[in-house]
């Protein structure tokens, strides 16, 4: 249970004569970083009287933290008593039967390893054990589980306790380690990437990885490695509905109570909420809870591997409610949420690799104030001054428009974007901006707007060190993936790209297109990247965007919509009233690629049941009974001819066309009236 450091040591200052010493020697070499932590023990060491509580998740490093910690104190002449929670009773008379030798040493230094096994003595030991040690003593605890806040609201403790939350390596110190292990040339990235600066995964991944002869630059965890890192690093769940809930959070980006009932309806989401934020490994953020990176990586690769399906499941639902709220969020929301679903398809190499977690820390979005306005015009400038006109003129049309990022630590603008929503351009517009002229002129070429329509054209204006990948252009994109996922009657969407943006090539992945009509600003040509909105809705461009991951049943593939004018829209109605029985005439009309029929399994079908269900609702207006009887009578009742209907109604064949084309008038307007606006 307690154990005592050997000091007898060999030519080298390392314990000889024994396994121990050999075994030492191994974990000293292993040992990299860590220089806060052992200035804090030395510190503590000569002054006396303290106590250090490390805390930090498992294989973050604790005990070798304490092993290197009493190796320093012994090399001090101070005598060490090392105490393993897994192999003590946790009650108060099994502590003091271990510890009573130092209770009168006033050179004693007591180490206490895995103390989350005697997480229920810590108020023992604040109010009764450790005030009864003598002044000289230093008492060091470590555990995954942080210290109770009793402790630092108390002002007896203040000067006393130094509470020191154990995190990764650094970057130079995880090569290191790695380094140590014998990991050198093709095998150090990829182990980085794998488990960061966490000591176990580095450790427990360089041991397979150097035994593998055929690794190299695509090496990856094996099962085994995960299953043993799962163990160290998350041990036992209370059941299986916590155990999802750990799945839940290591997929999102973060989670929160509505995530968890998302996922798990039937299950009490406060409380599975309360338990994860308790984990050691778990941290608390203004946005929800999120995991250790390690054990979010482990955690993924565990269930895709375990349970394909689950995962598919978990993932859907998650995917499927973010989207909703992308929808309905206030503006402010919509930057996390849109990330927040970038997030659930990181790694597929779709779309780039946004900058997730500084991102949000370095730079912030804001709407426009008039005391922007001075700020906006010099970014301009400096994007080119050619711009300066255009964004003076729409700050002045669509301020509402603009968004602002600035640098969270000084406030300067990085960067701006702005959302210009146009459905007939002015001379005076025109002349402003060249390109927002272009994409009008563009999109009234290939498909014009339609009457209630607008198209609307993203312009962004970014600092020349954040042009490129960075946090900046991650923002400007998820809000333009917000305002093509929350806009009503969009006809087309413009991108605007400069030729020379590092970016230019990725923009594809955002399913828009370049149609060859560019613009120039000044010296400055820009790329209109366009999508036809009523050709590919918003939930089809977001499958392309985000499709199906590996696991996760892919969903029909959707065709393009027919885009068309009033007068086409007429003429196919009356082509389909025509042949309505006919299946093959039918499945060749434009109507069922519209977005009447979006979605229908069968659209032909869908498509015969609509006129049938226009012309009975026409029907229940009183003051249409003449035309619903002549298009019921030509279209549902079979007249071979229309003479015949006009006969059957008792009309004559005058008045009969009359009723009729009026009735097929009052059908087309509706269903166009629901193409443009929607069944509601």
């Amino acid at each position: 249970m307690r154990s005592a450091v050997i000091c007898e040591v060999g030519e080298e200052g390392q314990p000889a004569g024994r396994l121990e010493g050999r075994l030492q020697a191994a974990r000293q070499r292993a040992f990299v970083g860590r220089k806060a932590e052992l200035a804090a023990f030395d510190e503590a060491l000569h002054s006396g009287g303290r106590v250090l509580f490390v805390h930090g998740p498992g294989g973050i490093g604790k005990s070798a933290l304490l092993r290197r910690y009493a190796q320093r104190a012994a090399e001090a002449g101070r005598n060490v008593m090392t105490l393993d929670g897994r192999l003590l009773d946790p009650s108060p008379a099994a502590f003091l039967a271990e510890t009573g030798p130092m209770l009168a040493d006033e050179r004693a230094v007591l180490l206490v390893d895995t103390f989350e096994r005697l997480q229920g003595l810590e108020g023992w030991l604040r109010e009764r054990f450790l005030p009864g040690l003598p002044v000289g003593a230093l008492v060091v605890v470590t555990g995954r589980v942080p210290p109770d806040m009793v402790w630092q609201a108390d002002p007896g403790w203040a000067d006393l306790l130094q509470v020191i939350a154990l995190g990764e390596l650094e970057p130079e110190d995880a090569a290191a380690l790695l380094d140590s292990r014998g990991v050198a040339g093709d095998l150090l990235d990829p182990l980085l990437a794998f488990a960061g600066g966490h000591p176990l995964a580095l450790s427990l991944g360089a041991a397979v990885a150097v035994r593998d002869s055929a690794a190299g630059s695509r090496w990856a965890p094996t099962h085994d490695v995960v299953a043993t890192l799962l163990d160290q690093l998350v041990g036992e769940v209370p059941g299986p509905a916590h155990r999802l809930a750990l799945e839940v959070c290591a997929h999102t980006y973060m989670t929160t109570q509505d995530v968890l009932r998302t996922v798990l309806p039937d299950e009490d989401a406060a409380e599975l909420f309360s338990w994860l934020r308790r984990l050691p490994f778990v941290e608390s953020s203004p946005l929800g809870l999120y995991p250790h990176d390690v054990v979010r990586e482990i955690l993924e690769a565990d269930l895709r591997w375990r349970d394909p399906q689950g995962y598919a499941r978990m993932h859907r639902l998650i995917k499927d409610r973010l989207t909703r709220q992308i929808r309905a969020a206030d503006d402010a929301d919509v930057l996390g949420a849109v990330g927040s679903l970038f997030y659930l398809h990181r790694g597929e190499g779709r779309t780039p690799e946004p900058h997730f977690w500084h991102g949000e820390d370095e730079v912030y979005e804001t709407v426009l104030h008039p005391e922007d306005a001075d700020d906006l015009l010099r970014l301009a400038a400096e994007w080119d001054p050619a711009t300066v006109s255009a964004v003076s003129h729409w700050t002045s049309g669509q301020p509402q428009a603009f968004r602002l990022y600035r640098r969270t630590a000084t406030g300067e603008l990085a960067g701006a974007s702005a959302w210009l929503c146009v459905d007939d351009l002015s001379k005076t517009d025109a002349r402003a901006d060249p390109v927002v002229a272009a994409a009008w002129d563009t999109a009234r070429a290939t498909a014009p707007l339609r009457p209630g329509e607008h198209l609307a054209v993203n312009r962004s204006w970014v600092r020349r060190r954040d042009r490129g990948a960075s946090p900046v252009t991650d923002l400007i994109r998820w809000r333009a993936v917000g305002w093509c996922l929350r806009s009503e009657r969009m006809a087309w969407s413009f991108m605007a790209v400069r030729g020379d943006d590092p970016l230019n090539g990725h923009s594809g992945y955002y399913n828009m297109h370049d149609l060859g009509d560019h613009a120039r600003e000044g010296d400055v040509e820009y790329v209109l990247l366009a999508h036809d909105w009523r050709a590919v809705p918003a939930q089809v461009w977001l499958e392309r965007l985000l499709p199906a991951g590996t696991h996760e049943v892919p969903a029909r593939p959707e065709p393009e919509l027919a885009v068309m004018s009033e007068a086409e829209f007429t003429d196919a109605v009356r082509k389909a009233l025509r042949h309505l029985s006919k299946h093959r005439e039918l499945a060749a009309n434009p109507l069922t690629r519209t977005r009447l029929l979006a979605g229908r399994a069968d659209p032909v079908r869908a498509l015969r049941e609509l006129l049938e269900e226009g012309i009975h609702d026409l029907g229940r207006d009183p003051r249409a009974g003449k035309l619903h009887r002549a298009l019921d009578v030509t279209y549902l009742r079979g007249a071979p001819t229309q003479e015949a209907a006009a006969e059957r109604l008792g009309l004559s064949f005058t008045t009969y066309r009359r009723h009729l084309l009026a009735g097929i008038g009052r059908l087309c307007e509706e269903l166009w009236r629901r193409e443009l606006h929607g069944s509601a």
